[in-house]
C-alpha cells in the first residue's frame, strides 16, 4: 500500500469500522437483554444492518411494545437510507457490475459507508472507501453482535463505555465533510433542524428530518 492516499482511506475506513464493531457488542447485549435469542439478534445484524433501526426495534420490544410498533419505528429511522441511496446511486454505478451486484452493494449503503465514500472526490478512492468500509464494517458489526449476544448480561455497556462508540463514529465522519462549504452548510442545517425538532416530535423523527440536509450538501 505505497500510495499514501490509498493508505489514508483504508486506515480511516478500518478505524471507523472497528469503532462501530465495538458498538455491535453493545447491541448484542441489549438485544438478548430485551428477550431476543442469539439467532434473532444475529439475524437483525445480518439482514437489517443498520444500527439505529436495530436499537430502536429492540428498545421497543424490551419495553413491552408490540412487534408492529417496533417495526414502524425502525422503518421510520431507516427511511434516511433512501436519501443515502440517492446520493450513492452515481458512485455505485461507477463501480461497475450488473444489476445483482448493484443490488448487493445497496445493502451496504448506510451512514458510515456513505459518509466516507462521498468524502472522496477521486472515483478510485471513493470505490476503495466504500468497499473497504462495507466489508470491514459488516464483518466487525456482526462479529461484535455475536460476541455481545453470547456473553449476554455479563457485560454492562455503560461500564465498558460501549454506549459512546456509535456517537463517536458519527463524529469521526464529520471532518472530511466540513472542510467544504457545502459540507458545512449541510452540517449546520442538519444540526439546527434536529435541535428545533427534538421537543416537538417523537424520538427518532428529528434524526430523520435532519437527514434531509444531505440534499443541501450535494449542491456545489
Amino acid at each position: 500500500m505505497a500510495d499514501p492516499e490509498v493508505r489514508r482511506v483504508v486506515v480511516g475506513s478500518l478505524t471507523l469500522s472497528a469503532a462501530v464493531g465495538v458498538f455491535g457488542v453493545s447491541f448484542g447485549v441489549a438485544s438478548v437483554g430485551a428477550g431476543a435469542s442469539v439467532a434473532q439478534t444475529m439475524a437483525l445484524s445480518l439482514f437489517v444492518f443498520t444500527g439505529a433501526s436495530q436499537f430502536s426495534a429492540m428498545s421497543v420490544v424490551g419495553a413491552g411494545g408490540a412487534v408492529a410498533t417496533a417495526y414502524a419505528g425502525a422503518a421510520l429511522l431507516a427511511v434516511r437510507n433512501l436519501v443515502y441511496g440517492v446520493a450513492m446511486s452515481g458512485p455505485i454505478r461507477e463501480m461497475g457490475g450488473g444489476r445483482w451486484r448493484r443490488a448487493l452493494a445497496a445493502h451496504f449503503v448506510i451512514d458510515e459507508t456513505t459518509g466516507l465514500a462521498l468524502a472522496e472526490r477521486d472515483p478510485r478512492l471513493r470505490r476503495i472507501a466504500f468497499r473497504t468500509t462495507a466489508i470491514a464494517l459488516f464483518l466487525l458489526w456482526n462479529g461484535g453482535t455475536a460476541l455481545g449476544a453470547v456473553v449476554g448480561g455479563a457485560i454492562d455497556p455503560r461500564a465498558w463505555g460501549l454506549d459512546v462508540a456509535f456517537p463517536a463514529a458519527f463524529v469521526a465522519m464529520l471532518p472530511p465533510h466540513v472542510r467544504t462549504r457545502a459540507g458545512r452548510r449541510a452540517a449546520t442545517i442538519g444540526a439546527l433542524v434536529c435541535v428545533v425538532a427534538i421537543p416537538l416530535v417523537p424520538v427518532g423523527v428529528p434524526v430523520l428530518l435532519a437527514a434531509a440536509a444531505i440534499v443541501v450538501g450535494l449542491r456545489p
